[in-house]
């Protein structure tokens, strides 16, 4: 299994440590977070990583080189000088990525979440990993069934977050333009739009399952919560 990591993005709520810095590579417990993910990827058997690159992409490959020290191979999706988002990102590494399920995360996040705990064959088009809310975003984000089903958000019914980790089929993104639609930058080349109406149109036809995580995850968003994830790591 191949993974994606998410780093393309300008880190604009974390500036100005990020004038300099993309986000990812914001250190945090002695190592940048996107090193975390990296060991974590490498122990559980992956192999080839791909890190979508926009803002201040040189600093990655000066950082992490081609994968060695990880015992990965990391493949660089540059996306230039304008972040693709993540619909955008993930359907521009899809040639690296090839046609099984891939593992995809979020550059931005910390969580002691067990990669293992991940189906290696969703039963459907995505796999999400959620998490309780954290108090920067109380109403959660998608619903979270007793049979394993995802489905959206409604405002009647508790939801949870979505931590930023999942296994996804490349065909979620094999119909995407009419779910996307007119939407600003879908239509240029290559593409920028979000996943998430990809991911409720799975959720809408029942190909999206889930599992909740009840264990440590950080959105590092802000420099508050950088800090905080550097308190609770005890650096």
């Amino acid at each position: 299994m191949k993974a994606l990591i998410f780093a393309a993005g300008l880190g604009e709520r974390m500036r100005p440590l990020t004038e300099h810095t993309p986000k990812p590579l914001l250190r945090a417990g002695g190592k940048p977070l996107i090193a975390w993910h990296l060991e974590r990827l490498a122990a559980l058997g992956v192999r080839e990583v791909v890190v979508n690159l926009s803002w201040l992409a040189e600093r990655f490959p000066q950082a992490l080189g081609e994968g060695q020290a990880f015992g990965l191979r990391i493949r660089y999706s540059r996306e230039g000088e304008a972040p693709l988002e993540t619909g955008g990102g993930m359907l521009h590494a899809l040639p690296l990525l090839g046609e099984a399920p891939f593992i995809a995360i979020n550059g931005d996040i910390w969580s002691d979440y067990d990669l293992a705990r991940l189906p290696a064959e969703p039963e459907g088009d995505a796999h999400l990993v959620l998490v309780d809310n954290p108090p920067h975003h109380p109403q959660g984000d998608f619903l979270l069934h007793d049979d394993g089903r995802v489905t959206d958000r409604q405002t009647t019914s508790p939801a949870l977050t979505f931590a930023g980790i999942g296994v996804y089929r490349p065909r979620l993104l094999s119909d995407w333009k009419p779910v996307i639609g007119e939407r600003p930058g879908a239509d240029l080349q290559p593409p920028r739009f979000p996943l998430a109406p990809l991911l409720r149109a799975a959720m809408a036809r029942g190909a999206a399952t889930g599992e909740h995580h009840r264990g440590r995850w950080t959105d590092v968003g802000t420099p508050q919560r950088l800090q905080e994830l550097e308190a609770a790591l005890g650096t």
